[in-house]
């Protein structure tokens, strides 16, 4: 299926794309009604207006409460001088305009030579990814802290890393996975930056602790080794190696530490390669991949953490490959076990993102310029000689998809950035099951203990 060629065609092509997508978001993703939204709002209210505890309350009808670090707590805090609707009307606000900061990170400035109609096809692409319309329909946090982690890994990439860190830090503060970009931080030398977010997050854990001591006590003492808490291992939404062995029946903790350890060790070797070769936006992706998967829950819509590597395969000159497993992520196919994910087909379908996830790790291009090109690492000096007035300002890169490119891969390289140069960065069944991060709680209450468009040269060392 070709693209239209007028102007007439495209727009009719766009509206009739706006309209499907909307009645498909309207009547399938929204009936999760903002459920984790209404758990930190319900959270906040009763520990602002009500003397409650925050890890003692529980959504009214519901086992479900509060799971995240105490500090998270403290900056929902402002929600409770507002009404929910307008809580929600901030919510969507603000992850949409982090889904901007992040467009605008893996995409480059290519986006602007793609036009309405790409810009059109783009948006469309994204509210039908599964992992990001959960995002939204759960009132969910993982696009302000995918925001937060790019724009750190923008500044690294192009040169500005003595700013860099604050993003990283408080993401980790806020939920526990992104300190593993700590850790790359430390793999990539980077130890200035990674003194910065390790400060943030223990200055903002501490302020908590001072606003709070019961509820930090608690968290941190019980809460945080209490995976119960968090939810049943074995639900189909969590797409982690924790989650396919919860489902095979294997309690042993033992061999999720040893698959833990063999990806963190593949992680160190790939990201480390990267960040030798100014990669940026490939270890950046590694390693949110390997967080989703070395998480004992990683719930569906934590997959947002995919949208990067997709980027990295579109900059790499692999739209198509892109554009398939993006699909497949596009179709909520591992809800076809939900009752039964038992045998092969268990196996294999009901931890389809899984798989999905751990191929990107072992086979995400890493260290290579678009083209397939291996990145070239050197110092900055002092003077560069200037270039021969002979010399081409742009080097076409191959494999360049043309602007009649269509279908989903054509779709993922305008959300990617794919006609840019080397600039280029990175349906079921409606259920009222929440799959987000709130899952029943434990038997022990806190009351009873007192819960980038430049994204490609290294920059010199910091």
């Amino acid at each position: 299926m070709k693209a239209p060629r007028t102007d007439r065609g495209r727009l009719l092509t766009a509206l009739a794309l706006v309209a499907a997508v909307t009645a498909f978001t309207a009547t399938v993703p929204l009936l999760r009604d903002w459920f984790d939204l209404r758990v930190y709002y319900g959270t906040v209210d009763s520990w602002v207006h009500h003397g409650g505890q925050i890890y003692d309350y529980r959504v009214p009808g519901t086992t479900y409460g509060y799971t995240y670090p105490p500090f998270a707590a403290v900056a929902m805090r402002p929600m409770a001088l507002f009404p929910l609707r307008v809580v929600i009307v901030v919510a969507l606000l603000l992850n949409l305009a982090a889904l901007a900061v992040i467009v605008r990170i893996l995409a480059g400035r290519s986006w602007r030579r793609r036009g309405w109609f790409g810009c059109a096809l783009g948006a469309c692409l994204l509210a039908l990814f599964e992992p990001l319309r959960d995002t939204f329909s759960f009132g969910q946090v993982n696009l302000l802290l995918m925001a937060l982690v790019l724009t750190d890994g923008w500044l690294l990439a192009t040169g500005r890393g003595r700013r860099a860190g604050v993003g990283i830090g408080l993401a980790a503060a806020v939920k526990l996975t992104p300190a593993l970009f700590v850790a790359l931080l430390l793999l990539a030398g980077r130890r200035r930056a990674a003194a910065v977010a390790t400060s943030v997050a223990v200055g903002v854990t501490a302020l908590a602790a001072l606003v709070d001591p019961d509820a930090s006590r608690f968290y941190w003492t019980r809460a945080m080794w209490d995976t119960t808490r968090v939810g049943r291992l074995d639900y189909v939404s969590n797409q982690s190696l924790q989650g396919i062995l919860a489902r095979l029946g294997e309690p042993d903790r033992a061999w999720w530490a040893a698959a833990v350890l063999l990806v963190l060790a593949v992680w160190a070797v790939r990201v480390r390669r990267a960040t030798a070769a100014g990669d940026w936006p490939a270890a950046i992706a590694l390693t949110g991949l390997t967080a989703c998967l070395i998480s004992p829950i990683t719930w569906v819509h934590h997959l947002v953490w995919l949208l990067p590597a997709f980027a990295v395969l579109v900059r790499a000159g692999h739209p198509r490959v892109a554009g398939a497993l993006y699909a497949v992520l596009c179709t909520s196919v591992v809800w076809l076990w939900f009752d039964d994910a038992s045998g092969v087909d268990g196996f294999l379908g009901g931890n389809t993102y899984t798989w999905i996830t751990l191929g990107l790790l072992l086979w995400l291009p890493a260290g290579q310029l678009p083209g397939g090109r291996p990145a070239l690492t050197r110092r900055t000096k002092a003077t560069a000689t200037a270039p021969s007035p002979a010399a081409p300002a742009i080097t076409p890169v191959r494999g360049q998809p043309g602007p009649s490119s269509s279908g989903t891969s054509a779709a993922v390289a305008a959300v990617a950035g794919a006609g840019s140069g080397p600039g280029r960065g990175l349906a079921r069944s409606a259920s009222s099951e929440p799959t987000g991060s709130t899952r029943p709680a434990a038997a022990n209450p806190q009351s009873s203990s007192a819960r980038a468009s430049s994204y490609t040269a290294k920059p010199p060392p910091d």
